[in-house]
């Protein structure tokens, strides 16, 4: 590169260097027509904010934390600060979150949010720019958002089978996203009229309601016997169900074929329980009221007979009060969760460690309920072959499945009632009532 002029000192401007690079040269004249060469130099051009910066979904979203996720590459400067800015509004992102750390990836957790809220948050890296002696801030895009919606009662007032849930509460499931959970309610024609049949607190995630609750009468049963219309349940959609249609889990045999202990298709309202009205009966086959359960041991067996036991209820009194439910781990528990993978989906199908049942009758006069009584059955997920369903290890309170499960069963008893009722641990008390 030649310098304009002859004059000593001399000079020349040179642009289109890269920035953060050392660059290496050397003067020269022309004497005599030969070339004569000057001493080696350097210089190193300055720091100048190059990096891109990435922003990435938030992670770990419930109805009051996030974790906020970025990044960034190809810093020449040095990057001193990370971190998020966000807030309520794309437009306005008031709230500054410093990241973890400066390396190329990094999260910052925000806390103190609103259930059932959009959010809307970008990535941040101050670089420091040498040729302006100061930090330039430089953004990735933004990225959006919501918290669940936080879990409160919805069950209408004065139907007395259904459970109470709150947000609190719900720390007894599984589920790492409450806001998924369906609250889903069937109902049916019976008598001319249209009748609930059954409500369920169904979990996509697991594959599983944690439960089924419903009132039980005579005339719900009694009828021609097993509909086996297995369907999807059409309150839900279908790619958050899993493929029990066509066969039972776990296995390619026939679903006749139980000479294995294999898993069968699990009510939790049983079939006959509605088997006397078809159309509430065909209900009680959607995948949200069916779970994995082992056949020999326990669905055909004790479950199986504690299911006639409570349809047996039906015949000395109006109307027994059921609650039906698959636990995984019991509230405040570590237990392992076993799993099993559906063949004709490849879902990956949680086995429930535990079933349970709760039951309610009462006593009205007019309108007002005036006494109660409850009982609670708890089981293991176990073969239980030649085990009594009424056996006293297996007989609780429905205060005691409270505790284990986190629900409020019954919450639209009186209070009072619950609190006398629900401490009872006879199963013959229970029936005389």
């Amino acid at each position: 590169m030649t310098a304009t002029g002859t004059s000593s000192p001399f000079s020349k401007a040179i642009s289109g260097l890269a920035a953060n690079t050392r660059y290496y040269y050397k003067a020269y004249v022309i004497e005599g027509g030969e070339e004569v060469l000057g001493d080696e130099e350097s210089f190193k051009t300055k720091y100048v904010a190059t990096s891109t910066v990435y922003t990435y979904a938030a992670g770990s979203v419930t109805q009051t934390t996030a974790v906020l996720n970025g990044g960034y590459s190809g810093a020449t400067g040095a990057v001193d600060y990370t971190g998020f800015m966000w807030g309520t509004s794309a437009g306005s992102l008031v709230n500054d979150a410093p990241g973890s750390s400066t390396s190329t990836s990094f999260n910052a957790t925000i806390t103190s949010l609103s259930e059932n809220t959009t959010y809307y948050f970008k990535t941040y890296v101050a670089e420091y720019n040498e040729a302006t002696s100061s930090y330039e801030y430089r953004y990735g895009s933004v990225m959006s958002f919501t918290t669940p919606a936080a879990l409160v009662p919805q069950q209408p007032s004065g139907w007395l089978e259904l459970p109470g849930y709150t947000t609190s509460a719900m720390s007894g499931t599984t589920s790492s996203s409450l806001g998924d959970l369906y609250y889903v309610k069937h109902s049916a024609s019976m008598g001319g009229k249209t009748q609930r049949n059954y409500t369920c607190l169904y979990d996509p995630e697991m594959y599983a309601s944690y439960w089924v609750a419903y009132p039980l009468c005579y005339n719900h049963k009694n009828g021609s016997g097993r509909s086996n219309q297995w369907a999807y349940d059409p309150l839900v959609p279908t790619a958050k169900q899993t493929n029990a249609v066509d066969g039972a889990y776990g296995t390619d045999f026939p679903t006749a074929n139980y000479d294995h202990n294999l898993y069968s298709r699990g009510h939790q309202i049983a079939n006959a329980d509605r088997n006397g009205v078809d159309d509430m009966c065909d209900q009680t086959y959607y995948m949200t009221n069916i779970t994995p359960q082992l056949q020999n041991g326990f669905n055909g067996g004790i479950w199986n007979n504690l299911e006639t036991a409570v349809q047996n209820l039906t015949s000395s009194c109006d109307t027994v009060y059921v609650v039906t439910g698959a636990a995984f781990r019991k509230k405040g528990g570590s237990e392992s969760i076993s799993t099993i993978t559906n063949p004709r989906d490849s879902k990956v199908l949680p086995i429930p460690n535990y079933y349970w049942k709760a039951l309610l009758k009462v006593t009205w006069s007019g309108d007002n309920v005036v006494a109660a009584s409850a009982i609670g059955f708890w089981y293991p997920h176990t073969d239980l072959k030649g085990e009594s369903y009424s056996d006293s290890k297996y007989v609780v309170s429905v205060d005691q499945i409270e505790t284990w499960t986190g629900f409020d069963l019954f919450s639209n008893l009186p209070s009072s009632l619950q609190t006398s009722a629900e401490t009872n641990t006879s199963w013959s008390t229970f029936q005389s009532f």
